[in-house]
């Protein structure tokens, strides 16, 4: 078996011609399933980045809310209700709105401004520069160090800005988890502060951040909020909320979910005729060793071996080439949303193993169907 084995890989390889076109149009197919499956997996972890960085357990919320971005204020009744609920170990509120800020060349760039409870400043981030009391300060602003940080102009710790016409200072500079999705700079601040700063309609809670006494202890909370008539969610709750929006409600999901099917059957077609032909080329080997003593299971054995090669050798191609062509755009375009996750690796190769079973099918039927004197007839 093993001489078979070799005899196939010469054959798969020695017509460079074919190969070459075998492995490009598998390569092709990966790259692009794997490009378009890792651009989504990068927008999906940029908008769950709110509730990453604050790493709140458990969130609570107006039953409408879909995404951080679309927070829709609590009246206060719902945090003191909240503080009393049997299993909660404290709940402190969160503020979460645009903001514009003036430049030092006149120039206004808008910002998320995160307002941080003023008694524990839950969900503060971690400092690079700086000390977490100074936000306690006079006009005491915390500035995000990530993609977004040089569209402040790169602010350093004692930098005035100017937020609705209100004296602002970078007192720390921060590193958060992941940055957010639709390209804005972050400011952290207190809750009060925040209030003083921007504009706000009758309620200002945008969120509120429950610590529970103990994981048993979250059902409950859930109960209790839902009888107010809200919502209470888990951060892997909410995370799996923002991304179910952005899969069934946008035409985000969609749109990627085509561009991988038409990826898959881009490879399929080329991949598929390339190796029939290669088949058909050399049906007159397969058939002298079949007259000469090979089992119809070992040329089924080759045949998969031929196309569980190129395939693997092709997957491999176009993993490496995403990566690359993933790699030199994030270093020219910083706030590039693409991630390759393990679940985008294991769906290309679920694809490539189906292109390769289907490409040997067809190969497998015809070498099946010779007959030995057939070809030596001819």
């Amino acid at each position: 078996m093993r001489g078979l084995v070799i005899v196939a890989f010469k054959l798969l390889v020695n017509d460079r011609a074919k190969f070459a076109a075998l492995l490009v149009g598998i390569t092709f197919a990966v790259f692009l399933m794997v490009m378009m499956t890792s651009i989504f997996s990068g927008i999906l972890a940029k908008s769950s980045a709110t509730v990453t960085n604050v790493g709140a357990k458990v969130w609570i919320m107006d039953r409408s809310v879909t995404t951080p971005a679309s927070s829709i204020p609590l009246p206060d009744y719902v945090l003191d209700a909240a503080r009393s609920m049997d299993g909660v170990r404290f709940a402190v509120p969160l503020y979460s709105s645009a903001a514009l800020v003036k430049l030092a060349d006149g120039t206004f760039q808008p910002v998320t401004v995160m307002g941080l409870d003023d008694s524990s400043l839950l969900g503060r981030p971690e400092l690079l520069e700086g000390n977490i009391q100074d936000i306690y300060a006079e006009n005491g602003f915390l500035v995000v160090k990530d993609e977004e940080y040089p569209k402040l102009e790169n602010p350093q710790v004692g930098t005035v800005l100017e937020i609705n016409d209100h004296r602002a200072v970078i007192v720390g500079i921060a590193k958060v988890a992941s940055s957010g999705l639709f390209g804005l700079p972050t400011l952290y601040t207190t809750f009060n502060r925040a209030l003083q700063y921007l504009p706000n309609t009758r309620f200002t809670i945008s969120y509120i951040l429950v610590e529970p006494k103990s994981l048993d202890a979250i059902p409950g909370i859930k109960a209790q909020v839902d009888k107010l008539g809200y919502v209470a969610l888990t951060d892997d709750d909410f995370i799996k909320r923002i991304t179910d929006f952005y899969i069934h409600k946008t035409g985000l999901g969609t749109n990627i979910l085509l561009m991988t099917a038409i990826s898959f059957l881009v490879g399929l077609s080329i991949s598929g005729q390339t190796f029939y032909t290669f088949i058909i080329e050399n049906l007159e080997r397969f058939g002298a060793l079949k007259a000469i003593g090979a089992r119809s299971s070992e040329l089924v054995a080759m045949i998969l071996f031929q196309a569980g090669f190129a395939a693997l050798v092709g997957y491999g191609l176009g993993v490496g080439l995403c990566t690359g062509i993933m790699t030199l755009a994030k270093l020219k375009i910083p706030d590039y949303a693409s991630i390759i996750t393990y679940q985008n690796l294991a769906l290309a190769l679920g694809m490539v193993v189906i292109i390769a079973g289907v490409s040997s099918f067809m190969g497998v039927r015809r070498v099946l169907r010779i007959e030995p004197f057939e070809i030596f007839r001819s």
